[in-house]
């Protein structure tokens, strides 16, 4: 089984709404939804959710848009310089 992975800060908001932009959850479901759509590689804190129903309005519509435009450009750049090759001279 994959090592689980740590998520850097200001992640688990983005996560949280894309899970609610599947369907409405719980704050349980929530965390449920989201090991499940990474393969069980993330292990969230039970405390970290609240047991209210969360769903998606319009502002969080455009709010996950905005972050996922900014997450996968920054991944992008990230990965480009790790797959950058030395030089041979």
């Amino acid at each position: 089984m994959a090592k689980p992975i740590e998520l850097p800060q200001g992640v688990l908001e983005m996560l949280i709404l894309k899970a609610i932009s599947l369907s409405p959850l719980h704050g349980y479901g929530i965390l449920l939804r989201i090991q499940q759509i990474s393969g069980e590689r993330l292990e969230l804190l039970q405390g970290s959710f609240y047991t209210a129903v969360y769903r998606l309005t319009a502002t969080g519509k455009r709010q996950l848009k905005s972050e996922t435009a900014k997450w996968t450009e920054m991944t992008g750049v990230v990965a480009s310089i790790l797959q950058k090759e030395p030089e041979t001279t």
